[in-house]
């Protein structure tokens, strides 16, 4: 049996246009457009599951999509530096940002270490392997980026190495104890829609 699992980034924020450690903010106006522009261009998913912050929820309603809340795809927790910009907090406190960024075990803000989250998402991916049909997930970047770590069995320092942009799908594809990989690609009427 095949498993397949489509990764969908929620589409612009005002936090993410912002460099803002998640605050539950809205869509902006560009990105709730795009995000509704491709609705019904999504492959069709035996079951839609969405992460439950406010912008994954956001997206996936203004895909036209109901998605069923699992916490286990929840985003990177960022304890204290939550709702603070990344300019903010390493003006703040530079040595603690430096450490995060390089070290995939250190959860200087007090919340989840970037080690942390890739072992929740291979967990929730090794369950997903078992499920019959296609999988469709709105989740976080960091989410996708975990999972990617995961499937390709990459060291976590790779974690931020790894660009996901707005409303982008990644696909992975699940046979005989593996993942094969199909990196970002945007639903076609978001495609269509992006400058050129």
């Amino acid at each position: 049996m095949t498993s397949r699992v489509f990764l969908v980034s929620p589409a612009m924020s005002v936090s993410l246009r912002q460099a803002r450690f998640d605050d539950g903010g809205p869509l902006d106006a560009t990105g709730a457009a795009r995000a509704r522009s491709a609705a019904g261009s999504l492959p069709a998913a035996a079951r839609v599951l969405v992460s439950p912050a406010e912008r994954c929820r956001r997206t996936t309603a203004a895909l036209g999509l109901d998605g069923v809340p699992v916490p286990e795809l929840a985003g990177l927790d960022m304890g204290r530096w939550r709702g603070r910009t990344l300019d903010e907090v390493g003006a703040a406190e530079p040595e603690a940002v430096g450490r995060w960024l390089s070290d995939p075990d250190c959860a200087p803000h007090g919340g989840e270490s970037v080690r942390d989250l890739c072992a929740r998402v291979a967990r929730w991916l090794a369950d997903a392997r078992t499920l019959e049909g296609r999988t469709l997930a709105v989740v976080e970047p960091e989410v996708v980026r975990a999972a990617v770590v995961d499937a390709l069995g990459l060291p976590g320092a790779v974690f931020w190495r790894l660009d996901v942009p707005p409303l982008t799908v990644t696909e992975l594809s699940g046979r005989a104890g593996r993942w094969n990989l199909r990196l970002g690609s945007a639903p076609a009427a978001v495609e269509d829609a992006l400058p050129r």
